[in-house]
C-alpha cells in the first residue's frame, strides 16, 4: 500500500499534496496581504517563503513514511500496526501528523512570517494570522477526503476490503490525482 492509500483508507486524515504547495502559499500570502496582517514589498518571496515550509514538512513525511514501512519489515509487524509505528517516527523526527498536523502547519508558518527578511512589520497576532491562514489551509487540506470520495464513488462495483479493492483503489486514486494535478 502507498502512504496515500494508508492515510485514505485507515485515517482519512488531511493531507498535503505537492502539486498544491504553490497555489497554497499563494493564496495564504494574498489573504494575509489583504487582511493587512502583514506588510510586503516582495509578494513573490513570501511565497517562495511558504513555500518552503510546506516543502520541508512534505520531505520529513516521506522520511516519516519511509521509516514507517521500514520498521514494519524489520519488525515483521502487519500493516495495522503502521498508523501507530507512523506516529513514533513522526514524534522521532519533530513534525505532527494526523490531526495535529493542521496546527502544526498553521505554527510553522507563523514561525516563518516572524523569522522572514521578506516580511517587513507583522502587524496581526498570532490568533489573527491563525484565523487568516486556517481556511486557506484546511480547504487544500481536505482535498484528501473529497478524492476519498470520488474514488469510493467509482468503485461502487468492486467489495470493499479485498484485495482487488485495494489495488483498484489505488490505481484509480492515482489516477485522480494526476488529472488533478496532485501528485
Amino acid at each position: 500500500m502507498t502512504a496515500g492509500l494508508e492515510c485514505a483508507i485507515c485515517s482519512r486524515a488531511m493531507r498535503l499534496y505537492s502539486g498544491k504547495v504553490r497555489p497554497l502559499s499563494q493564496e495564504i500570502v494574498n489573504a494575509l496581504v489583504t487582511a493587512k496582517a502583514i506588510e510586503t514589498e516582495g509578494r513573490e518571496e513570501v511565497v517562495r517563503d511558504l513555500e518552503s515550509v510546506f516543502n520541508a514538512f512534505l520531505a520529513a513525511d516521506k522520511e516519516v513514511n519511509d521509516r514507517a514501512k521500514h520498521l514494519l519489515d524489520v519488525r515483521n509487524l502487519p500493516q495495522t500496526e503502521f498508523s501507530r509505528v507512523r506516529k513514533a517516527a513522526a514524534e522521532q523526527k519533530g513534525i505532527k501528523t494526523g490531526d495535529e498536523m493542521f496546527d502544526y502547519l498553521l505554527d510553522q508558518c507563523i514561525e516563518m512570517l516572524m523569522h522572514s527578511s521578506n516580511v517587513e512589520e507583522v502587524f496581526a497576532e498570532d490568533h489573527e494570522l491563525r484565523r487568516t491562514m486556517r481556511p486557506v489551509l484546511r480547504r487544500y487540506l481536505e482535498l484528501d477526503e473529497a478524492l476519498d470520495t470520488e474514488v469510493r464513488g467509482k468503485l461502487k462495483h468492486v467489495s470493499e476490503g479485498t484485495s482487488t479493492w485495494e489495488i483498484e483503489y489505488q490505481r484509480v486514486m492515482a489516477d485522480i490525482q494526476r488529472r488533478k494535478g496532485l501528485s
